[in-house]
Formats: C-alpha cells, sequence, structure tokens
C-alpha cells in the first residue's frame, strides 16, 4: 500500500515539482496551494504525513498544523525557505523533538530521502 502525503505550499512551482518527484518515488499525494483548502479536505486517518510550507498567506503552517493536529495526531515536516520566520514564529507546542524541518530550496531526491526516513519512523 502507498503512503500517503499531505502537501501543503502556497508557491505553485514547489507544490508541483513536490508531488511530482513524491509520485515517481511510489506515493500519493495531495497537494495544495492555499492551507483553507487543504483543512477543509482533510481526511483523518488517511495520511502518514504532513509536508507543510511555514510562511504562507491566510495561515502559516503552524497554524495548519495547530488545526490538523484536534483532528488527527499525524507526523509533520515543516517546509522553509526562512530560518529566521522559522524560530521567531513558532509556536511553543511544537518541542524540538515533536517535528522535523526541512530548509528549501531543496532537492526533490533529498525531500524523498527524508520523507522515507520519517515514514519508516512512524
Amino acid at each position: 500500500m502507498k503512503s500517503r502525503i499531505l502537501l501543503v505550499d502556497d508557491e505553485h512551482d514547489n507544490k508541483q515539482i513536490f508531488t511530482m518527484g513524491l509520485q515517481d518515488a511510489g506515493f500519493e499525494v495531495d497537494a495544495y496551494t492555499d492551507p483553507e483548502l487543504a483543512l477543509s479536505a482533510f481526511k483523518p486517518d488517511y495520511y502518514d504525513l504532513l509536508l507543510l510550507d511555514i510562511k504562507m498567506p491566510k495561515m502559516d503552517g503552524y497554524e495548519l498544523y495547530e488545526k490538523l493536529k484536534k483532528i488527527d495526531e499525524i507526523n509533520v515536516c515543516f517546509l522553509t525557505a526562512s530560518e529566521r520566520y522559522k524560530e521567531e514564529h513558532r509556536p511553543s507546542f511544537l518541542s524540538s523533538n515533536s517535528a522535523s524541518f526541512l530548509r528549501k530550496p531543496i532537492t526533490v531526491d533529498d525531500l524523498v530521502k527524508k520523507v522515507n526516513e520519517m515514514i519508516k519512523q512512524k
């Protein structure tokens, strides 16, 4: 059975490239550029991993994760191009061990490697 990933990144190009790369690696991916749409379409007990961009309009990745976590306990990996934003806006509910972070830009190969590691840890 394929592992399922929910990807939310407001940059359309990133969403497309990451989705294609993850699908080519054998994952099933639901991808959104709008965090509110991702939240409304979320299915509990369906996904193996969340990949969330941190800095997005309307709702950042931390806010989205907080809302999704109330629906379903799920592993998360945050994507960020800004280390400063990551640390300045990091909510207190995230302990250093409760989430993974990947720095953008990231190659598809590195993304797939990290996703495989996180799903195996589950």
